[in-house]
């Protein structure tokens, strides 16, 4: 069904985000992410963090990991190296992440665990940002032909590019199947229309996200993770969820990837229906906090005891606050948006960081992978650390998103 704009739940208790925070809370909250980036660069030169810590200590893995749950993650490590490097322009930064751009160059010529949704993710934070920093020609080319093997998941009947799987392949479990997740994979494909000036990648990351506002975003604002639409009728059947607490609860994450990924198909269609949409899904996101405003894992639970995912937390901030720059000036939910966004970064800084652990070697704690899984509980993960500095990146200067 698609949002209706009228039906939107206004935040409530407003006054939970005046923050009273000041620049230098948020400055030496990024002078400790550039100490943790410093002290493990080496470690991290030529192999990448595992998806979530153990013990609060990430793993070397490779950039293609065995791992199944670690095969979509590398790139984040890469954008957090690239920021360091745009915020200092150290060769040092640069060097590492150009090393990791030629191995995601590797990874995409032999196919190397691609065959899924997360290409967005992998190579919008190595080789777009590489592109957009350095003007290297070599890392776009790379990425459009990442963008290429991208397309080529969009199902024509569905309007949908399917999560995992070969799409020739009917009988395979996911043929049909879309999650909330790739909000944040298709803003490759609107750069690589940007880019060439072909028309059928704009419109293929239109469409997917036109389905994700019409069938995962609820009349509440809340949301599905998963969902499936017939491949060979483009009939919708229906959601649910395989990381959160009940089929019509909203995990938290998928909440916030939604809440990210539509003002940024805003930013590249102009379209004011992904506006309204985003407004629903941070209202409901904002009315479903604990006292502390740092999310809990599933936002069925607002309780101050919960167990937080503040990876979800950092994913938000950065989407309230790519929302608010789309909104007039003037407007009081430009205003509402910032002020949110700030305050749970403030409760990041202060409460949930590892600057009391020297033996970690993670930036924030308490995330979660999945807690279904049992994966990744209360650790730290490597997304979460990303987004966390893209945040305060966006708080401290007029910032360019890579996505």
């Amino acid at each position: 069904m698609a949002v209706n704009p009228t039906a939107c739940e206004a935040v409530r208790a407003t006054h939970r985000f005046n923050h009273g925070l000041s620049e230098d809370t948020f400055r030496t909250a990024l002078d400790f992410v550039m100490n943790r980036i410093d002290h493990h660069l080496v470690a991290f030169t030529d192999r990448f963090p595992s998806a979530h810590s153990v013990n609060q200590v990430y793993q070397p893995v490779d950039n293609a990991s065995l791992d199944y749950y670690s095969d979509w993650t590398s790139s984040f490590w890469t954008g957090m190296v690239w920021l360091a490097y745009e915020l200092t322009e150290e060769p040092k930064y640069r060097e590492v992440a150009e090393r990791h751009v030629a191995s995601f160059k590797i990874r995409l010529e032999e196919r190397d665990i691609l065959n899924h949704h997360d290409i967005g993710f992998l190579y919008s934070l190595s080789c777009v940002a590489g592109y957009r920093l350095t003007g290297s020609e070599e890392a776009k080319r790379i990425a459009l032909d990442a963008a290429k093997l991208l397309s080529m998941r969009f199902q024509e009947k569905s309007g949908i590019i399917q999560v995992r799987g070969y799409l020739e392949d009917r009988g395979h479990k996911e043929r049909g199947v879309f999650i909330i997740d790739c909000s944040m994979n298709v803003p490759l494909l609107y750069w690589a229309s940007t880019m060439t000036g072909d028309r059928t990648y704009y419109d293929k990351a239109y469409r997917h996200m036109s389905q994700v506002m019409d069938h995962m975003v609820r009349d509440d604002g809340s949301s599905y993770q998963v969902y499936h639409i017939d491949a060979d009728t483009g009939e919708p059947t229906r959601g649910w969820t395989s990381q959160g607490h009940a089929d019509e609860d909203c995990w938290s994450r998928g909440q916030a990837w939604v809440m990210y990924g539509l003002p940024l198909s805003y930013r590249y269609t102009g379209d004011k229906k992904f506006i309204d949409a985003a407004k629903h899904a941070c209202n409901y996101f904002l009315n479903h906090l604990p006292e502390d405003l740092v999310c809990n894992w599933d936002l069925v639970f607002t309780d101050q005891d919960g167990q937080r995912d503040t990876s979800a937390a950092a994913i938000a901030a950065c989407g309230l606050l790519e929302l608010a720059r789309h909104l007039p000036v003037l407007d009081e939910d430009r205003t509402l948006y910032e002020n949110a966004a700030l305050s749970i970064l403030g409760s990041l800084a202060a409460n949930y960081t590892t600057v009391d652990d020297p033996g970690s070697n993670g930036v924030l704690g308490h995330g979660v992978y999945s807690l279904p899984k049992n994966l990744g509980v209360d650790e730290c993960n490597i997304w979460g650390d990303y987004f966390y500095m893209e945040a305060l990146v966006r708080v401290l200067r007029d910032w360019k998103p890579y996505w």
